[in-house]
């Protein structure tokens, strides 16, 4: 009876989860407008993570602010303001909290939407998402927490470097905002000393939508719309004039161009694989004299991105390109074999789980539901990069500062899905209900190998870079990402080798990234 009743709770719990989910996608998140406390006049000198240099892309000189064209601009924009209209007003207010912050939230709520796993056909098959025809059936992409990981990892990434590459240009210019040049022009966001030539929101839309509609193509209308919204917003505000924002537009598409032409050719595309290669997995495991994980789902369904990292049958054969490790470093930094699956050792593993699967209290079932992040979330790294985002908006960082936040963060899961995918299909390690299906568990079971906890690698990766940006709140993250972990033992789908071993290993992986970060000249 008690098991039945927590069975009952558990599924409302995650009919309260889903259907908050949904409303959280659909609404638009509470932040502040951005007042940074620091512009980072000197952001064109750091680091770039893929351009060769700041100066990649050339910005021509603007006109003249004494000049008749200028003098133009400004009165279009006087024009304007005089007329501006409730939904232009609540436009502006939304892109005063800053672009960044707001990206990253239309990110996650793309990735939430998106996060669905095909359902069978007639056939028993499971048709693959064809990026060649998006709306299809079933929609372009799965963007399951490997493919979701990656989406973060490149906006952020690419809205940093285009952003490095604005600062510099604006500091070689020194082009004032309007609101500067002419005191009759009101200043609707947060007036600061930074030049507005090129305009950083136009950088912002350029770049993001660029590289969201090569990766969400079925979502290309929306992000066109957001992305005129916020040049809109800048201009309507006083912030920009119409050639501050046609510079920055222009510097941050052909930025884009350089984040996506790697997209196209980083591996993705080969990541899910065939039969013939899953079977290479399968026997891999068998000739070590293991038992080979499967699929649960019936009908069985194929893998989830099985070469997401490096080919488990050929180490030397690239996976997903990831941006801080080599293949090299990925194998370096692989985790040490799990028990063997016949083993004393794994028996007893085995046996914690069952226990925690037949005495789940009311607050482990929290723990489980709170760190589900399944199927219709933003995934695990979009819950960290929601965690992350409270801190970075209280910081009141510039937006290269915040957009330097959000590419550590994300390149750090990047990698840590890539070092994490490749363990989980090199051992092909099975899950505890395969092993004894008599435990029953709380949350859904993932559609690919345990060893190791994917939670726990992209935990305790994200709680090392966000302990590195927010020292102060390291006791908090790090606590968090345990917590994270501890909660795939609770709902019984990961052992605790699974666990322990993945904060281990997302903690290495996070160090290339901090590494970087204590060189890029931010500091």
């Amino acid at each position: 009876m008690r098991k039945y009743i927590l069975y009952i709770a558990s599924v409302a719990l995650i009919l309260t989860a889903v259907v908050s989910c949904d409303k959280d996608v659909q609404s638009e998140q509470s932040l502040k407008t951005l007042t940074p406390s620091n512009i980072d006049a000197n952001a064109g000198t750091w680091k770039p993570i893929l351009l060769t240099s700041n100066a990649q892309i050339v910005v021509p000189a603007p006109t003249l602010t004494t000049s008749d064209a200028y003098k133009a601009e400004l009165q279009s924009i006087k024009d304007l303001q005089a007329n501006l209209s409730k939904a232009q007003h609540n436009a502006i207010e939304y892109w005063s909290a800053g672009g960044v912050l707001r990206w990253n939230e239309i990110l996650r709520g793309l990735v939430a939407r998106f996060n669905l796993p095909p359902a069978p056909n007639r056939y028993g098959a499971y048709p693959a998402p064809d990026a060649e025809n998006p709306f299809g059936d079933p929609n372009f992409p799965f963007a399951n927490p490997p493919y979701a990981s990656r989406a973060y990892s490149y906006v952020a990434a690419a809205q940093y470097d285009a952003l490095k590459a604005a600062w510099y240009w604006k500091y070689q210019h020194n082009r004032p905002a309007p609101y500067t040049v002419d005191s009759d022009i009101k200043a609707l966001m947060t007036k600061t000393d930074l030049p507005a030539y090129p305009s950083e929101d136009a950088v912002m839309s350029g770049v993001s939508a660029e590289v969201l509609k090569l990766l969400f193509p079925a979502a290309v209308e929306e992000i066109t719309l957001k992305a005129a919204e916020q040049r809109n917003a800048a201009l309507w505000s006083g912030k920009a004039t119409s050639s501050d924002i046609a510079a920055g537009l222009a510097l941050g598409k052909s930025v884009a161009t350089v984040f996506t032409d790697r997209a196209k050719s980083d591996g993705m595309g080969a990541a899910v694989g065939n039969k013939d290669l899953w079977a290479t997995l399968v026997k891999n495991a068998t000739d070590r004299g293991e038992m080979a994980w499967k699929s649960l789902e019936t009908p069985p369904r194929p893998p989830m991105l099985p070469f997401f990292g490096l080919r488990a049958y050929n180490a030397t054969t690239p996976g997903v390109k990831a941006w801080m490790m080599t293949n090299t470093d990925i194998v370096k930094e692989r985790p040490l074999s799990p028990p063997p699956t016949s083993s004393d050792e794994m028996a007893k593993e085995v046996a914690e789980v069952k226990w925690y699967s037949e005495n789940l209290t009311r607050e482990r079932l929290a723990i489980v539901h709170k760190w589900a992040d399944g199927a219709g979330t933003a995934t695990p790294s979009g819950h960290w990069d929601e965690i992350a985002s409270h801190y970075i908006e209280a910081a009141n960082f510039s937006e290269v500062r915040a957009a330097r936040a959000f590419a550590l963060i994300n390149i750090a899961l990047h990698d840590a899905a890539v070092g994490c995918w490749e363990t989980k299909f090199f051992y092909f390690n099975p899950r505890p209900c395969q092993l004894d299906p008599s435990i029953k568990t709380a949350t859904g079971v993932p559609n690919f190998p345990a060893y190791t906890s994917g939670h726990s690698t992209f935990s305790a990766s994200a709680a090392t870079v966000l302990s590195y940006l927010f020292p102060a709140n390291a006791q908090y993250f790090n606590d968090q990402a345990t917590e994270a972990s501890l909660s795939r033992l609770y709902g019984a789908i990961h052992y605790r080798s699974d666990c322990q071993m993945g904060l281990e290993h997302g903690k290495r992986i996070a160090g290339y990234t901090v590494a970087f970060a204590q060189t890029d000249g931010a500091n």
